[in-house]
């Protein structure tokens, strides 16, 4: 079998950014995918499912109401190996393209302070999982250390 796009970056040398994981052509359209890479893999500890759990549920919420992006979006959610998320978006973008709704995007998980969206049993099948505490602290890590600093480095994948 071969192996899938995301498993030939080479993750001693990634560290945390906001990368174009790949490019998909559905019919004429085009489907971004991003890579926004938390955590540096293999040397920070991962992410807790609970706070990544929190991320994603405001995540998902701000880009599906977001005024330009929430008919392009079409997924937020988790990496399995808990150091990022994946953000699909409709359109052919750039990492620095997106590097203000990414911003905003995290400036808005790091303020949020009310009760997290979809957070009952009604609309999550785990909504005790949750940590808005560390999410907030999280989004804040990774507005500090990252995005607001970003130079090309951590916008393209490393060779």
């Amino acid at each position: 079998m071969q192996k899938i796009a995301s498993f030939t970056i080479d993750h001693i040398k990634l560290q945390p950014g906001l990368y174009v994981s790949r490019k998909d052509n559905l019919d004429t359209n085009v489907i971004t995918t991003f890579d926004l890479r938390m955590t540096s893999p293999n040397e920070e500890p991962v992410m807790n499912t609970a706070e990544v759990h929190t991320i994603e549920h405001l995540g998902a919420t701000f880009l599906r109401n977001h005024h330009i992006y929430g008919s392009k979006t079409i997924y937020f959610g988790p990496m399995g190996c808990r150091t990022g998320f994946y953000m699909l978006l409709a359109g052919d973008y750039t990492s620095r393209d997106v590097l203000p709704l990414v911003i905003e995007m995290f400036e808005f998980i790091r303020d949020f302070r009310d009760e997290v969206p979809g957070a009952s049993p009604v609309d999550c099948g785990n909504y005790l999982d949750m940590n808005l505490g560390m999410a907030n602290w999280l989004a804040n890590r990774y507005l500090e250390k990252v995005l607001y600093r970003i130079d090309e480095s951590r916008l393209v994948y490393p060779e």
